[in-house]
């Protein structure tokens, strides 16, 4: 049986970094299958297993691996409901919107950067 690494933690080793810095850690954790979309389905709603595992259109072997290392990071949290972002997890979310208004100028730069000039006759 194959052993299962612990997710990303700050002063920990991680991919890119082997000094484990904080953002360094957050991005190793981000930069994962699939994490970005569990915490984005997980934006304005609790979802079960199964809704989660539906919503975010994975398999159950990822979506478990995932919510257990967004849970040991406390971003996710299990109640009742299903799974929720935590407290920590929607300041994350809060934190990331700038970088998303970022994006959207970024393409929209790229997008006009990559139109052909258009000659006049």
């Amino acid at each position: 049986m194959r052993s299962i690494k612990p997710g990303p933690k700050p002063g920990r080793r991680v991919r890119g970094s082997s000094t484990g810095r904080p953002i360094m850690a957050l991005l190793d954790l981000l930069g994962r299958r699939m994490t970005l979309r569990i915490l984005w389905e997980l934006r304005d709603q609790s979802l079960t297993f199964r809704a989660l595992q539906e919503a975010a259109a994975t398999n159950p072997s990822v979506l478990n691996l995932r919510l257990k290392e967004l849970r040991a990071a406390r971003l996710v949290e299990h109640g009742a409901e299903g799974y929720a972002l935590s407290p920590q997890g929607k300041a994350l979310l809060a934190a990331l919107l700038p970088l998303n208004a970022w994006a959207d100028e970024w393409a929209m730069t790229l997008a006009k950067a990559s139109k052909p000039a258009r000659c006049r006759a």
